[in-house]
Parts: C-alpha cells; structure tokens; sequence
C-alpha cells in the first residue's frame, strides 16, 4: 500500500485544483447574484384555495422559480415575500395531490388570489436522483420509484420505511423489529454493501458496518418530504457502492414546511406466539410517538426540531433446525455435532478422534480406566474415539440477546438564505438505540448509536456539502460469543471435550456394546454436569460478564469509527444554453477505530477516497429525444482507479409516452470490512482480502475450501478406516494454495424500458429489463487448514480428522474475488390505475434471475425469489374524510445462502391493511391498521427472526393539515 502514497497526493492535488474550479463557477455566479440584489424589492402577497370549492388551503408552498425564495401559506391560506429579482417573475404554487401551479408576475403586487385543482393526473412527479437535476418521472433515464407524503401517510404498513416493500423492484430483510434492509435486482443480504442509502445527501451507511443502517437515525414520517429509489447500478453520478442501486430520503424544509405536528403510535405484536419455541404467549405493546416543530424567523432564517421514540417487544429467533446435518452419523436420531440456527454458544466444533493425540488427555483417560497405563490408554483411544465432530450444548437466543428494541432520534437543522439564490444549512441527525442484526453471526446492537453532522451551501445551480458520521457501538455484543463464554465459564473447552472423551469411551467400556449414540448421550450428560442453566444467578453472573469483556475475551465489541465526506456539484446552466452540462467532485476518509475487536486497526487506520463526475444532456429532434452521458472516476488509495461511463437515450413516441434505453457501469470498492475486518467469529475467522490482514495466518498452508471439505467428509465417514475409502474421500479436496488480494467489483448494466399514460391520463404502465454482467465478483470464500499435509502414510487418517472439526484456529472466510463473469436478468412491469370515485389501484410483478451457477465454495449471496407480486386498492377519501388502503404481497420460495445460514426462504404471503379518517376540525388523523393481518408467520432471510402480525392505532395532528 505504501507505494501507492505518492500517487495518492500527486492525485488529490489535481482534486483540489478541480475542486476549486468549481468553487470559483459557483462564487462568481454568487457575486452576479449579489449584484443583482443591490436594487429594490418585488413584494408578492395574496392567497390559495382550492378551485373546486374556495377553500383556504394551509402549507401550500409558494416559491419564486431559478431561486430558493419561498414560502408556505398559513393557516388562513395566505402568503406574503419579496425578493430583490427584477421581474417578470415566474410563481411556482405547489402542494402534493394538487396540480403544480405557475403564476407569471411583471409588478409588485397584493391580494393575489391562486386556484390550485387535485391532481387526477398519474405521473406528473417530478425526481431529481435519476440525472441529478429536476425531470419528470415520464423523462427519467432510468428505472426510478418515488414515495411522496401522501404515500407515506397512506401506507397501511406500521412505518413509511416498512412501506418500501411494495414498490417495484424492492426486496426487503428483517434483521429485527426496528432494522429493514432494502435491497435491488439480486444479491440481497442482512447488510446490504451493494446499496447505497441518502438522507439529505448524507450516507447512512456506519463506518464499521459498511451498509446503510436503515432509518435508525433517518427522519420520522412527519419530516418526510418523498424517497426516490433507483434499482440498478449508479456509479457512474454516486460513485462508489451505488452498485445496485440508490435510495433518497429527502425531509422537509422548515422553510416550505413551518408548524407543530405529532404523532403516536399504539399497537401490539407477537399475536398467537409460539410459547414452546420462546415466542412470548401474549401480545406484546409496541409504542412510536414523534414531534416536529418547524418555524421561519423573518425572511431569511428557519430551523426545525424532530424527535421520535420506538419501543417494542422484537421478534425473536427461534429456528433451531441443525446447520451440521449433513454430518450426523448414520443410524443417529440426534448429531453431537449440533449447532442450532438460533441457539449459540455450540459454535465450533472438535473431531474427538483428534483427543487421542492430547497428552493430557490420555493421561485423564489412563487414570480413569486403566490404572494409570498411558499406553493401553491411547490404543484404546485410537480404536474407539470417532472421527466426529462435536459441539458443546449452546443457549437459545432469547437467553442471550436483547429482545427490548428501541429507537430514539432527534433530528434539528437551522437554515439560512444569504441570498434570494443562496441557502446556508447545518443539520444534525443522530440515532440511539437496541436492535439485532444478523450477519455472519447474530449482533446484540445494543445502545448503538451514531451520529451525523453536515454544513450545505445550495442555489439553484450549485451545491456544496461537507458532513461526518460518527459510529459508537455503545454495548454491543455478539451473541455466539456471549454463548461460548458462558459456557467456558463454568468449564473451559479443553476440560470440557476433554471430559466428554473419557466418558463416552467409559460407556463403550463398561457397557462393552457398540451402542455409539448412547455412549455420546452419555458423554454430553456427564459433561454439562454443572451447566449454568438460564434463569438462575449463575448463569446471569456469568452472562453480564461474557458482554462486558472486549472481544476475543468476551463478545463486546469497542468500535468509534467514523468517516468525513465532502462533495460538490455545479450546474453550468447559466453558462451554457445548447446543452445540459454538471460537474461534480467528492472526497471521502474513513476513519476505522475499533481498537482490534473489529478490525486489525490497532493505532487506528485512515482510508482515503475521492471522485468525480461530469455529466451532459441534449435534446433533438424538437424535444422527441433526449441523450445522456456521463463519466465519473474513483480512486481508493488501497486499489486501482474505476472509470465508469452511463449513456442513456428517452425517446418520446406520443404525448406521455417515453421509451427508455441505458447502458451503465458501476463498482464498488472493498468495504472497509472487506479490507480490513480480522474478527473471531468462533466457527471461523473473518478476513480482510489485503495480503497485510490475511498474510499473518498463511491460510494458503494445506488449506483446502470448505465446500470440497462437505464432499470429503460425506466419502470420509462412509467408513473412516479403510485406506483406500480415505484415499477417495481426499481425492474429492480442493486445494487453496493461493491468494489474491481483493480488488473492486464491476458491473455492466443494460437496461430497456417503457413509461406511458393512457385512458387520458388515469393509466399509467412502467416496464423495464435489464441484464447485468459482473466482473471481479466479490463475496467471500471459506477456507480450513488441516493440522499436516497428506503424506501417503497411517498419520493421514489424523490429518482427515482435523479437516472434521472447524473453529478460528483453522478456518478462514476471507474476502476475495472470482475470475469468471457472473450475469443476471431480470424484469419488472407495474401499472397505477385511477379508477372513477377517487379508487386508485396499483400491482407490480418482478422477476430476479441469476444465470451463472453457482462457483463451488464462494458466497454468492443473490438471495432474491425469482417471481414477485404486489397488489394495492386505495381510496383517500372513500366517504366523508374515511380513506382506506389495502396491499397484498406474495413472493416464490428461494434459497438463502450466507456465512450464517443457509436454507431454503418458504413463499410467503401477506395482507396489509389500514383505515384512516380526517377530522379536519382537529386537524388530526386517526389511522388503524395492522400488517400481516391474516397473521402468516413467515421470515424473509434464512437465519432472521419468525415475523407475524401487527397491529396498530395512530393519531397525527398537524397544524397545517388540509
């Protein structure tokens, strides 16, 4: 890496030249502004009801077009601003379900009256994530979904991120209660690197987690203003990571958006629980409330404060199915090599064969049987001890993670406008809370927090932002971890095995049967003699002690990484007329400070990032086509810089019909974890894919995949004594005799679409395909170092036996890529259909498919059902302010592969469901619903919790409600 440094500053002062380029565009279009500005204000006053009755409508915003001047009507409907602009001056009267209104004004004037209609018209949104700049959702180039506050509010699901689900292209994972991760077009997982997540312009990612973290610490439904979701590779505007995709949340502005609004939330969940399995027997309360206050100060300055708190019973997991069955002996009707999905603390096992080469333990053995004959000791060992793996008996999950999940948030941001053109803005958004998160083991985060800091500068054709994330993970714990420290506790692993040993063989001898199993339900009995049981002072003693000590001694871990970006963007439409042209740049630094117990980061270690984009725009042919193309380059100063191109043409075929046509690329670099995690995870040792994290551990040193290691250990045990049966059983192993350091992962998209109004405009049909092609495939590779090399001689029955047992002494999952190109498909059509009597009707079908097969030994991790569907019939204002919304989603079965958990996702089925009544006097809403209503118990990710039904009743009261 060090001979990448000089390059790294020979390149990062070509950045700063660009960056201040930039500055200097956008420094001289604010002196012109300023200039501008000298002479006397155009004072605008008047009032906005709606057209259909003259109503006075409340939070209309009211804004002058090119600039960031604007108000929000009051409660009476009335407005009043001035601006120094010299007229003509174009009004913009905008408020979501009415039709966008322009106001032409060539004077100061007063007593203005403005009619706005409801919007019956389909796809008249308008996006800015697709290109960056505002367009029509009819125009974009791209596959794009869009929320805005009035899907959020009729969402029937129990918060608007949940409610992510039902758009097109979206697959969700439930992690826990409280963390959702979303995903796009394959390669789904608990914590989704593939993704890249905005709010306001911030990554949400956390720096040791490498994924966004869901809404942890986003905005409340009160503060959300619309999400934009594009499925697909983005790299080429986003830069790194925006592989699959990219998902906007954008909130309010105190400036268009002033007033009190709270919201409460009472509902239950764990309805009909399974007590046997550890389910809670009863319903569970769950409670949500929110604030917002938002207020302008004079003309030019705002500000805004939200806070929201959840709190839930979480569901739980409790899938105990055994993740060793392929190796429990034949004839057994239980495997002594156990390890449960959920039950923690049997991570790791031991071939007990391999006890009799222990000194210590044949000494143990001889004392116990032999009158002390070391000798008759280990000969009987080595003809009666298995070639089995064993594991010790583990806890169930509900004994050793935090089921109390909550979510505290408070989000603030103080505005001020410089200029009519020029908006100065701090924000502050800062998450707390208790969730569970699965990944290659299952986290307790426990008092997680983080937090976000940014300072914005935006006009209407500039944009400068610089923010950091600050992760602290507070008291979280591993739960295999927390399992296994109670268990050595009360005996240590060498003791423990080293009991079981000498009892399982004492059955053989003094039974003199060949009753195998009862021998090893014997072992396990006499070796848990003194096993801490939950519920009983022990145990607790022992378990705060397992979550108090720092990882590897305990299962804390002791993480305060954190990242700082920066990044602008300058539009040169005030500079160029025969094209659209943009220029960004971007500087990234993480920070990686989990003192060892994450990464090998001891002293601390900095990565550094940086990017930029240049992107135009033409249309031809008097507006019936429009071409697109831009180019952005990356450089990580660990690996090679990215180039990545996207060219994309809309061609216009009739009056609200556009065909789309794409061609992008993307990467993503290794994640921080990719790079530099070096983490016990009991059954294995997480590696970072650099040659300074991996090299230590020489795991190229008679290692062998572990996927070869299955075949071999299923020939192996077909009889462990027979030379010529372990010469076939080796023969099945395939060496991993060298390695690569990772590098970044790219893709090629291509993607076809088709968006278009019919039946005047009530119909609107969105259809896409792409096809995708990975390069440099990224994922991990498990690998299992055995205890000598196969020599051809008796030893080599010991050597098999070592490849039985796997722990973090001699199995590795290492970061790393594949040569071969994995490709994918895949399709989505949907339509929304305003019926007559304000009904609005709404399904999507997507289709995910992955072509490559499966690469023996690595970790795919597509994770994605091939066919989906979602259905949704809604009506805002069925009889007298009653609204309603009912969706139904359904998804195939598939297979779930990860380094926690493999196994096969059921289909499922699901109804949401919710009524919502105004009582406009109050200017509150009263909302009951539930999702999953039929109570279908389901999960959405092998290894994550069982899901069932919730319930809900809320109330939002807002000051400006309409």
């Amino acid at each position: 890496m060090n001979n990448q440094k000089n390059p790294m500053k020979k390149s990062l002062r070509f950045f700063y030249g660009l960056l201040t380029l930039v500055v200097l565009f956008s420094m001289n279009g604010l002196q012109a502004s300023v200039q501008a500005q000298n002479g006397d204000f155009t004072t605008i006053s008047g009032m906005v009801v709606d057209a259909s009755d003259g109503t006075t409508m409340a939070g209309v915003n009211v804004y002058i077009k090119g600039t960031v001047t604007g108000v929000a009507t009051g409660v009476d409907g009335t407005f009043s601003l001035r601006t120094r602009e010299v007229p003509p001056l174009t009004l913009v009267v905008s408020i979501i379900g009415y039709m966008t209104q322009e106001v032409e004004i060539t004077e100061s004037v007063s007593g203005l009256r403005i009619e706005i209609s409801e919007d019956t018209i389909l796809g008249s949104d308008v996006v800015v994530s697709a290109s960056r700049f505002e367009q029509s959702i009819l125009e974009a180039p791209v596959t794009i979904e869009r929320m805005d506050i009035i899907a959020v509010n009729q969402t029937p699901a129990p918060s608007y991120y949940m409610g992510l689900a039902n758009l097109k292209g979206v697959d969700m994972t439930t992690s826990s209660i409280n963390f959702q991760i979303v995903n796009a077009r394959g390669f789904n997982s608990t914590g989704n690197t593939r993704m890249v997540q905005l709010t306001d312009g911030m990554d949400t990612q956390a720096p040791a987690l490498n994924f966004p973290i869901g809404n942890l610490n986003g905005p409340s439904a009160l503060d959300v203003e619309s999400m934009e979701f594009l499925p697909g590779a983005s790299s080429a505007l986003y830069g790194p990571n925006a592989f699959n995709g990219i998902l906007l949340v954008n909130s309010k502005s105190p400036f268009r958006y002033p007033g009190l609004s709270v919201y409460v939330q009472n509902g239950i969940n764990h309805v009909g629980g399974n007590e046997t399995l550890g389910e809670p027997s009863t319903p569970s309360p769950m409670f949500e409330t929110s604030l917002r206050y938002a207020q302008t100060v004079g003309e030019r300055m705002a500000y805004k404060v939200n806070f929201s708190y959840l709190a839930a019973d979480d569901w739980r997991g409790v899938d105990f199915s055994d993740k060793n069955i392929a190796t429990r002996p034949n004839g057994f009707s239980f495997n002594p090599g156990y390890d449960g999905v959920h039950t923690y603390g049997d991570d790791g096992s031991l071939n007990i064969a391999l006890l009799a080469l222990s000194d210590g333990f044949v000494g143990s053995l001889a004392g116990a049987l032999f009158d002390g004959d070391t000798q008759s000791a280990q000969l009987y060992a080595l003809q009666n001890l298995p070639n089995i793996a064993v594991t010790r008996t583990g806890y169930e999950e509900k004994y050793l993670v935090d089921n109390d999940a909550k979510n505290m948030k408070v989000n603030a941001s103080l505005h001020y406008r410089l200029t009519d053109n020029l908006e100065a803005s701090y924000s502050f958004n800062y998450g707390f809370g208790t969730t569970v998160y699965s990944g290659a083991q299952r986290y307790s985060l426990k008092n997680f927090n983080i937090a976000q800091h940014k300072l914005q500068l935006e006009s209407n054709n500039f944009m400068w932002r610089a923010y950091g994330t600050f992760e602290d993970s507070g008291d979280s714990y591993i739960a295999d971890f927390a399992g296994f420290k109670v268990n050595d506790l009360y005996r240590n692993t060498t003791e423990w095995y080293g009991l079981y040993g000498v009892n399982y063989l004492a059955y053989l001898y003094n039974s003199n049967s060949n009753d195998f199993a009862g021998a090893h339900a014997f072992a396990r009995s006499q070796a848990d003699v003194g096993r801490y049981e939950p519920g009983t002072q022990a145990f607790d003693d022992a378990f705060n002690e397992a979550v108090s000590a720092v990882v590897p001694a305990g299962g804390l871990f002791n993480d305060k990484s954190r990242f700082y970006h920066t990044e602008a963007i300058y539009n040169f439409q005030e500079l160029i007329s025969f094209m659209d042209l943009q220029m960004g740049l971007s500087y990234r630094q993480y920070q990686l400070r989990s003192n060892g117990t994450i990464f090998a980061d001891d002293g601390g270690v900095n990565i550094n990032e940086y990017g930029g984009f240049v992107q135009g725009s033409k249309s031809f042919l008097e507006d019936r086509v429009r071409l697109t193309g831009s180019l952005r380059y990356d450089k990580n100063e660990n690996f090679d810089g990215q180039l990545n191109p996207r060219i994309s043409s809309v061609i216009r075929i009739a009056e609200g019909q556009n065909v789309r046509a794409s061609y992008q690329t993307g990467f993503r670099n290794p994640t921080t974890q990719a790079q530099y995690i070096d983490l016990d995870v009991l059954t294995a040792r997480l590696l970072g894919g650099l040659e300074a994290v991996a090299g230590p551990y020489n795991i190229t040193e008679n290692s062998y995949t572990t996927a070869s290691i299955e075949d071999f250990t299923a020939q192996f045990l077909v009889n462990p004594t027979d030379p010529a049966n372990l010469g076939a059983a080796i023969a099945l192993l395939e060496p991993y005799s060298t390695f690569k350091e990772v590098k970044p992962e790219q893709i090629q998209s291509y993607e076809v679409g088709y968006k278009g109004l019919l039946a005047n405009g009530r119909l609107l049909i969105d259809a896409a395909y792409y096809y995708n092609i990975y390069n440099d495939f990224m994922g991990q590779i498990r690998v299992r170092k055995a205890a000598g090399a196969f020599t051809g001689t008796a030893t080599d029955v010991l050597v098999a036996g070592s490849l039985l047992s796997g722990n973090a002494s001699n199995t590795f999952q290492v970061y790393s890529n594949i040569d071969e190109e994995v490709k994918s498909q895949g399709a989505v059509l949907g339509f929304d259909y305003s019926l007559p009597g304000g009904y609005q009707l709404s399904s999507n079908y997507n289709w995910n498919q992955l072509i490559t097969d499966n690469t023996q030994g690595f970790i795919f991790d597509f994770n994605t059902p091939e066919h989906k569907v979602n259905v949704s019939l809604g009506n805002r204002n069925l009889w007298n302010d009653l609204g309603f919304n009912v969706t139904y989603r359904w998804q195939e079965e598939f297979d779930w592969t990860s380094s926690f958990a493999n196994g096969t996702v059921p289909d499922i089925s699901t109804l949401d469901m919710q009524l919502s009544y105004r009582i406009p006097a109050y200017k509150t809403i009263v909302k009951v619903g539930g999702s999953n209503i039929t109570n279908n118990r389901h999960f959405l990710n092998y290894g994550g919790p069982y899901l069932g039904s919730i319930y809900y009743l809320s109330l939002t009261f807002d000051q400006f409600l309409n």
